[in-house]
């Protein structure tokens, strides 16, 4: 990989980032959804963590619902002997079991977390400790007041969220400011070219207040790896068959319509769509890194090369063009009408 793409423009924290992080929900194979993403052991994932340091990555994102602390065992046993060289991302608030204090950010359940997280990962800090999912029944001062603990304890470097909502997140900056607690440096959100709702709320807010966007699903949960064709059926081997419901859902209109233009632009610059997809994440605006994913060694390097080289400002306007939606409301007269428009241009065409 050439020389990593920095955080930028997020001067509210100290945490750095490469281009692309690893994602490892295909670590440990359990259960219906991550067995079907695949069953990656510590041998096997040793080997695609040598691959991805050697390229330059250095930031791993797991989380306790990842085959049932499977994968964060998996990563801890991979990064045995390495673990100052790299960066480890983790999240917890979904829900384990069936118990009161198996879901949710509570305190109880958040210290909890954070020990268990640290023992399967086998390490004594976590360099970013993300919230999984917004919980409406635990007040946010008694999130924030218990992730400063963790913080001031030496459990946590880094606090973040993750599919929070634009008032859900705001309003968590807003105490944390207010109180002095420690503000959320990062948000991991779903973001690719046929999934740019990030783009009407969330994003101008990270703008506004200096939050790094961590990019989970990149190809649109596995619909943009070039495999899925119009008029064809889905391949044989495609995760799509078992996890298609789990996940962000897709008009196919507009799903053919972008892997027709990522199949052009591939063409003209000799990448492959996976990584032609990757790319135009790359340069969006306040994106600071792209969880990328693999099940093997030869999905890894592939999405690997998706840095190093740049689109065409018109290729990157063709692929806009092919991927654009109208906004819904209260967003699209901000997008369709001057006068909303002068008032509130947007980031991003």
């Amino acid at each position: 990989m050439s020389e990593p793409l920095w955080v930028r423009g997020r001067d509210c924290s100290g945490l750095k980032v490469p281009a692309l992080s690893l994602g490892t929900g295909t670590f440990g194979g359990r259960g219906p959804l991550f067995g079907a993403w695949g069953s990656t052991d510590v041998q096997q994932a040793r080997r695609l963590l040598d691959i991805a340091l050697d390229a330059g990555v250095t930031l791993f994102d797991t989380a306790d619902v990842y085959s049932d602390g499977a994968a964060e065992e998996v990563l801890g046993q991979a990064l045995r002997g390495r673990r100052d060289q790299v960066l480890i991302s983790t999240k917890a608030g979904l829900p384990l079991g069936d118990g009161p204090q198996d879901a949710g950010t509570s305190r109880a359940r958040l210290v909890r977390s954070v020990e268990d997280a640290l023992r399967r990962l086998d390490t004594d800090h976590l360099d970013l400790f993300q919230l999984h999912a917004y919980d409406a029944a635990t007040p946010i001062e008694e999130v924030l007041a218990t992730l400063e603990d963790l913080v001031r304890a030496g459990k946590i470097r880094y606090t973040g969220v993750s599919n929070f909502s634009g008032w859900q997140l705001m309003k968590s900056l807003d105490l944390a400011e207010r109180h002095g607690r420690p503000r959320y440096a990062a948000h991991q959100v779903y973001y690719s070219l046929v999934g740019r709702d990030y783009e009407w709320e969330l994003m101008p807010l990270a703008e506004q207040e200096g939050v790094g966007a961590l990019v989970w699903s990149p190809l649109g949960w596995g619909r943009l790896t070039g495999r899925i064709r119009r008029g064809e059926p889905l391949p044989a081997g495609s995760r799509l068959h078992d996890t298609a419901d789990y996940g962000p859902p897709v008009e196919e209109e507009l799903l053919f319509r972008v892997v027709d233009a990522l199949d052009e632009v591939a063409a003209e610059t000799g990448r492959s769509v996976p990584q032609v997809a990757i790319n135009w994440l790359l340069r969006r605006p306040t994106v600071s890194s792209v969880i990328i994913g693999a099940r093997n060694e030869e999905q890894l390097r592939q999405n690997l090369g998706a840095v190093g080289w740049s689109l065409t400002p018109e290729q990157v306007a063709r692929l806009d063009a092919a991927s654009a939606r109208t906004a819904p409301y209260p967003y699209f007269p901000y997008r369709r009408q001057e006068a909303f428009a002068r008032l509130n241009p947007p980031l991003v065409g």
